[in-house]
């Protein structure tokens, strides 16, 4: 069957994961019909470079497989049955390659599928394919020049943002209801907020991490990506296996929500501040008490010192145990001097030689700066009685492909160091953060609100987002989207 033929009997498709399950599971579409569209979308998309890999038979198969389990046991359906689901390019998975986005890993096929893949067929789910990233995850911008620049729905000159760029690209054109990224820094919150999604980064160890080509063992997790906080809650419940119910907020009447403005609202560019403050004024006007938050002076010296020594003294370690635990692989020498993306040959080339952080600089981030910058965020939260910090998911919109400096207020800073301005310090000591879409700024480009809160507050979170969700304006659909 061809996804020509998969699809000519269906007229009007479900957009979100929460309808299209439901869809399915009603016999409104069947999963080989919602395939075949999906596969049309591609392919009718193939210039946005959001996939590495899709194989149309593959999936289609899979889809008929749902089909006959659902005539045959229509009652005993999981939630996510039969549904198709991208799947960031750096997370195992047993019946597709996992390239990392990088040549040397090209016909790299692991042996079996990451604990977060194994949890998304246990709830039904299909894999879709697997999504273009910043290659090996390590940018923000994911213009991968090995696979080609991810680009940005909502304006293909501009990019994606990253490291996830390729699962946000695909949900925000519709071409997948939802995905899976993995955040280190911002690299599922960036490329959701450039792209107009909502991306939830997890406490750390909520979901497996059994399987990841990771960064860093200490920062990286998996994080859902969908159009919606309901998809994005559906997702979370079947990685984390937790089948807990969003609490349920009437509105936000009450809720205190802290503001550090010199840390995250500083320098941010004229057009995302305007969307950002008439948000916030909104939720004043629902209830909500925004409270400036002023941190101690050390705050922008522990964000330094608790980010990059931690993230680049790992990635060389968690990098060679994945290439040994892989037969056949290249070496991690091999690996880095066949990079086809130039920033990326150079940082981890740098963290491999001169640049290497030394062990006692790296304990002392571990044990020392990170703690120290969790007590801090810690105790303005207890102080202010918060439910979350509030910020800019991040201070600019999307940049013009090729960008790789950015202006924040006065000065210009690499682009890396403008796009985690706000998702990194929150990252590095571990808390959960979801990013929601705010709005569109003056060149029609996506705006998103991020909200933090500390380790456990992960269903709290999707419940603000559910909440702003209510009160925010869907933002428009993508130009030539569905």
């Amino acid at each position: 069957m061809t996804a020509g033929e998969a699809v000519a009997t269906v007229d009007r498709m479900p957009s979100g994961l929460a309808d299209t399950a439901a869809a399915i599971a009603r016999g409104d579409v069947t999963a080989v019909a919602y395939a075949g569209e999906l596969l049309r979308r591609i392919e009718d998309n193939a210039d946005l470079c959001a996939f590495i890999t899709v194989s149309p038979e593959q999936l289609l198969s899979a889809a008929e497989h749902a089909d006959a389990t659902a005539r045959s046991a229509p009652d005993r359906l999981p939630p996510l049955h039969g549904v198709p689901i991208a799947v960031k390019d750096n997370i195992d998975t047993a019946d597709l390659p996992t390239t990392g986005g990088t040549p040397a890993l090209w016909n790299h096929r692991p042996a079996a599928d990451a604990g977060v893949v194994a949890a998304l067929r246990r709830a039904g789910a299909i894999v879709l394919g697997k999504t273009n990233l910043h290659e090996l995850a390590y940018g923000v911008t994911s213009e991968n020049h090995a696979f080609g620049a991810v680009r940005n729905p909502y304006d293909r000159e501009r990019f994606a943002g990253g490291s996830s760029g390729g699962t946000a690209a695909a949900v925000s054109a519709g071409l997948a209801p939802a995905g899976l990224g993995t955040d280190t820094g911002g690299s599922v919150r960036i490329p959701a907020a450039l792209c107009g999604i909502v991306g939830l980064r997890p406490t750390i160890g909520r979901y497996s991490a059994r399987g990841l080509m990771s960064v860093s063992t200490t920062r990286d997790t998996v994080g859902p990506m969908a159009r919606t906080v309901t998809d994005v809650a559906l997702l979370d419940a079947a990685l984390s296996g937790l089948a807990q119910e969003v609490p349920s907020l009437a509105d936000l009447r009450g809720m205190r929500f802290g503001l550090a403005r010199r840390q995250f609202f500083d320098g941010m560019a004229h057009e995302v501040s305007t969307v950002v403050e008439r948000r916030l004024t909104e939720l004043e006007r629902r209830g909500v008490e925004v409270v400036e938050v002023t941190l101690p002076p050390e705050t922008d010296d522990l964000i330094v010192g608790a980010g990059f020594p931690i993230a680049f003294y790992e990635t060389p370690i968690t990098l060679q145990a994945y290439l040994e635990a892989t037969p056949g692989a290249p070496s991690l020498a091999d690996l880095v001097a066949q990079c086809g993306s130039p920033d990326v040959r150079q940082i981890l080339t740098s963290i491999l030689g001169d640049g290497r952080v030394a062990l006692a600089d790296y304990n002392e981030a571990l044990t020392v700066h990170r703690p120290q910058l969790a007590r801090i965020f810690e105790s303005a939260f207890e102080r202010h009685d918060l439910a979350a910090f509030v910020a800019p998911s991040t201070p600019l919109s999307a940049a013009r492909l090729g960008a790789t400096e950015a202006v924040l207020g006065d000065k210009r800073v690499p682009a890396f160091s403008a796009y985690t301005r706000t998702t990194g310090p929150f990252s590095g000591i571990g808390w959960p953060g979801l990013t929601v879409p705010a709005g569109l700024d003056d060149n029609g480009l996506p705006v998103g609100l991020a909200f933090d809160a500390p380790p456990g507050s992960d269903r709290t979170l999707l419940a603000i987002g559910t909440a702003c969700e209510r009160v925010f304006a869907d933002l428009p659909a993508v130009r030539g989207g569905y």
